[in-house]
């Protein structure tokens, strides 16, 4: 990062937490889950009253998982997955510095040393099938997406099954020769 010479602020001001790194987006949201939890258990209780390391773990895993798995919003609160998912991670944040957080995490099993033997392989497999060129699906193929290719623009045809690409595989019962829902 330059500084100006002129300035000592810059100089002063360059050693500091860096705050301006994180961004304001992931805020919004997690303050948005805060705020939801907030109304349901009380505002800051975490840290008046502790948490216990699994609980928050696994809330946070859950709305990672169901994003990832292509739920955007939780049902419950309507709020984004990834809203509750940094909520979870700051309140163990906080609580762990508040000293308020039972630490009933799993007692070490040789989690460090299972994921350094297994990195070895990830270049080898790769390198074992680097002449495939397989197709590599995503939530964009996702026909209830409506951004996959395949999403029909309305849903006027009765058919069934649509291939990625966009044909029509049934255009005897929809007469469509571009994208359709069947």
């Amino acid at each position: 990062m330059d500084t100006k010479p002129t300035n000592p602020k810059d100089l002063i001001g360059s050693g500091k937490l860096p705050v301006h790194l994180w961004p304001e987006t992931a805020t919004v949201l997690g303050a948005m889950a805060l705020l939801d939890g907030a109304l349901k258990y009380g505002r800051s209780n975490f840290r008046a009253i502790g948490v216990r390391s699994s609980i928050y773990y696994d809330a946070a895993r859950r709305h990672l998982a169901a994003w990832f798995e292509g739920e955007d919003a939780d049902p419950d609160s309507g709020l984004p997955h990834l809203a509750h998912a940094l909520a979870s991670i700051a309140i163990l944040v906080d609580a762990k510095a508040a000293g308020k957080l039972n630490d009933d995490r799993m007692i070490a099993g040789g989690y460090r040393q299972l994921i350094d033997g297994m990195t070895m392989h990830v270049q080898r497999l790769k390198d074992q099938h680097a002449a495939r060129d397989p197709r590599h699906y995503t939530i964009a193929d996702n026909p209830a997406n409506d951004n996959a290719p395949g999403r029909a623009l309305d849903a006027a045809c009765t058919g069934i099954g649509c291939i990625m690409s966009g044909g029509c595989q049934h255009p005897e019962k929809c007469g469509r020769i571009g994208r359709c829902q069947g």
